[in-house]
């Protein structure tokens, strides 16, 4: 298969229309449908159920989507990690979510930093699962990852710090003063429902929560009483003093690693990993 085919498909099996994804690719319709019906010849499924009025993915065609996106994932990676290796200026780029392990990252840069072998740390600050998508496609060297909300799979990985999780709930709240709360009470505060994040893709899962996409937002819905959130006893430290917080002994423990591509050979992807462990 071609990357021009996989593109070709990735754009008609999320649009599910001919008709958009030709606009989306700027080409004309008719070119396109004929690749999708090669693509199936040569592959020997059909990928796309086919009537007047709808179009819709065989199984087929779901497992074709996930890999092609995967694939197409890795050949930009490859493309933008062969640029920067022929960048003059040496470097690493780390990716991590904005706000998360504040206390770990300080740490590791200053320690690198004190490396006599140090090369420039360019540091990219993102939201909920920017830093494992950036890692993948090749615009990081290396990332601050948390299971169990980041995937790891495909990564090199050192686990740096386990942490439990807490409740962030309005300060006041009738809740605040518990020496603990389990993740049952919390999913039943219907007057304060936990956040929605974006996927991958853009789209939010279905729920009564309010949709968020960074911690700023959050926070101030918290605030203003129309939420609350499960996040990792690191967080506390950037609360204000309108917040309170419970700790949730069943909630997930939230393990922060570092992680990089399996096949990198950077010296200096090494030597920040090093210098992380060591910490």
């Amino acid at each position: 298969m071609e990357t021009r085919e996989l593109r070709y498909f990735v754009a008609v099996a999320e649009e599910l229309h001919f008709g958009r994804a030709a606009q989306r690719l700027t080409m004309a319709q008719p070119p396109l449908s004929r690749a999708i019906q090669q693509l199936e010849r040569r592959l020997g499924v059909v990928l796309l159920h086919r009537n007047t009025r709808a179009i819709r993915l065989t199984e087929a065609g779901s497992v074709l989507l996930r890999e092609a996106r995967i694939a197409l994932e890795a050949v930009e990676a490859a493309e933008r990690r062969t640029r920067r290796a022929a960048d003059d200026l040496p470097g690493v780029v780390l990716a991590t979510k904005a706000g998360a392990s504040s206390e770990l990252l300080s740490k590791l840069l200053d320690a690198y930093a004190a490396d006599p072998c140090a090369v420039a740390v360019e540091m990219v600050l993102c939201g909920p699962g920017e830093p494992e998508r950036l890692l993948r496609n090749g615009s990081a060297d290396v990332a601050l990852l948390h299971r169990p909300y980041d995937m790891t799979t495909g990564f090199d990985t050192e686990d740096l710090h386990t942490e439990q999780q807490i409740v962030v709930l309005p300060a006041g709240h009738p809740l605040a003063g518990r020496p603990h709360i389990s993740m049952a009470e919390v999913n039943a505060l219907t007057d304060l429902p936990l956040p929605r994040w974006p996927r991958r893709d853009g789209s939010y899962p279905d729920g009564p929560g309010p949709q968020v996409r960074d911690h700023t937002q959050l926070t101030q819905l918290i605030t203003l009483g129309r939420a609350c959130a499960v996040v990792p006893e690191s967080l506390r430290a950037q609360l204000r003093d309108d917040h309170a917080t419970v700790p949730v002994p069943d909630a997930p423990a939230v393990t922060t690693v570092i992680a990089w591509p399996p096949h990198s050979r950077s010296k200096a992807v090494a030597d920040l990993v090093r210098t992380a462990i060591r910490l």
